[in-house]
């Protein structure tokens, strides 16, 4: 907030008409802001997992194919695709272990759901984070000119002493002549 015109734009769009009604809008705006970052960590997180799982199988998904084709061959033609895909194929049993640990509660690999939903979430999830930082500049705001009051209070107040000390001095000064 750089000038008095911003600072009472700020308050004229937001109808605080008195120091008590900032002092609302200030409660109520940080209450606003907690939920909205227990929202966007809960969303933060469901989608961290999902991307996690969405990069897992990935992953995992070739491996698995070059699995089921071994298994589904038998004899010679077998062990010549053993040979060829060596490599992948042992590296099977661990990515099926760290994709089934990454799976909650029977979860059924659904990657064309999980791309959706973090499409769905990544949008609530930036549009969240844009209600947020346009309540912590309120916020910001609000503080600014609280501030400001309390500065001003104590300006004059230490104004208003030092005129008392002034009159103090010119009529002790007074009284000693």
């Amino acid at each position: 907030m750089q000038s008095a015109d911003n600072a009472e734009k700020f308050i004229t769009t937001r109808k605080i008409d008195s120091f008590e009604s900032l002092v609302k809008f200030t409660a109520d705006k940080e209450q606003k802001y907690q939920q909205l970052e227990t929202v966007h960590l809960s969303k933060g997180q469901k989608l961290s997992r999902l991307k996690e799982l969405s990069k897992m199988y990935a992953l995992f998904a070739p491996i698995q194919a070059s699995y089921k084709e071994s298994q589904s061959l038998k004899g010679l033609a077998k062990m010549r695709y053993d040979k060829e895909h060596k490599d992948s194929l042992s590296k099977y049993p661990e990515l099926k272990e760290r994709m089934q640990s990454l799976l909650q509660n029977g979860e059924k690999v659904t990657p064309k759901q999980w791309k959706a939903e973090i499409q769905s979430l990544q949008s609530e999830y930036d549009s969240i984070g844009r209600e947020q930082t346009k309540t912590a500049t309120e916020l910001a705001y609000a503080e600014v000119i609280s501030y400001n009051k309390k500065n001003l209070e104590r300006e004059l107040q230490n104004e208003s002493r030092q005129h008392n000390r002034q009159q103090n001095k010119t009529k002790w000064r007074e009284e000693e002549i």
